[in-house]
């Protein structure tokens, strides 16, 4: 039997596991609003060092997010439409961010593009530094943002199947062609919902930042950092900000889970 929705009835007893977790995940932002120093709020998110930090953030997870798409889209499409032990071991690396500390892959990205790197010393004869700077910055959040992207894209493209781009080719259409006017458009929810969460995961990227580019005002020092030394310094001076990107996190979780039923099965995420 089915509800009016048509969809079938769960078990009774899964809402007290569902209502403890919904419970873990609420209680923390509502005691952070509940200690909140509304008094100072206003000032404290549009002092100088705030908004300083809060627009460099938005700028590298601009940058990075720009980067996932024009790197990870191909990846995708790549991993989704063709096969091969080779591919299945690239992607297993590629995807190693998702489950790797963030501070460990800073410390990856610092032997890799540090001065004394594998390919920093290189870079550092043509009088390119890239470690503890704002090109650091949006490496950093690229790497730990890009495989968000790469799932959702190829989850999408796996679920959508082949028989649109087959049939364009038996029309005549290009392999390009066929990206671009079949592909592409047939998951761009997918592409929307990974672009978003890649931004996501870039604004509130800490470890690989802080290990990879540092600490300096202006320059390295993003939202999360921020907050990270006002928290050791003066706890209530760090909760404003924090609000403000728990704040932008909602945001986030409601422009992707909020679509409409039928763009579900093509947005894998």
């Amino acid at each position: 039997m089915t509800s009016q929705s048509g969809l079938r009835p769960v078990p009774a007893w899964l809402y007290v596991p569902a209502v403890l977790g919904f419970a873990l995940i609420i209680l923390p932002p509502i005691a952070l609003a509940q200690r909140m120093p509304w008094d100072d709020f206003w000032g404290s998110i549009t002092s100088e060092a705030s908004l300083q930090a809060l627009g460099l953030s938005l700028r590298t997870a601009g940058a990075s997010t720009l980067a996932c798409i024009v790197i990870g889209v191909p990846m995708a499409t790549i991993f989704a439409r063709s096969d091969g032990m080779v591919l299945r071991i690239i992607r297993s690396a590629v995807l190693l961010p998702l489950v790797l500390p963030p501070v460990v892959g800073g410390i990856a990205l610092l032997y890799a593009f540090g001065r004394k790197g594998l390919i920093g010393e290189h870079l550092t004869v043509w009088g390119i530094d890239i470690a503890f700077s704002t090109t650091a910055v949006v490496l950093a959040q690229t790497f730990v943002a890009l495989p968000f992207l790469i799932i959702s894209v190829e989850g999408a493209l796996r679920v959508s199947g082949s028989s649109y781009e087959q049939v364009a080719a038996t029309l005549g259409a290009g392999p390009t062609r066929t990206l671009l006017t079949v592909t592409l458009p047939l998951v761009f929810p997918a592409v929307l919902s990974g672009v978003v969460l890649a931004f996501a995961r870039a604004m509130g990227e800490f470890g690989a930042t802080i290990t990879f580019a540092g600490n300096s005002p202006g320059v390295t020092q993003t939202a999360p950092l921020k907050i990270y030394v006002d928290e050791i310094s003066d706890p209530q001076q760090a909760l404003p900000l924090a609000l403000v990107l728990v704040v932008l996190a909602l945001i986030v979780v409601v422009a992707v889970h909020l679509r409409r039923p039928g763009q579900r099965r093509t947005a894998v995420v």
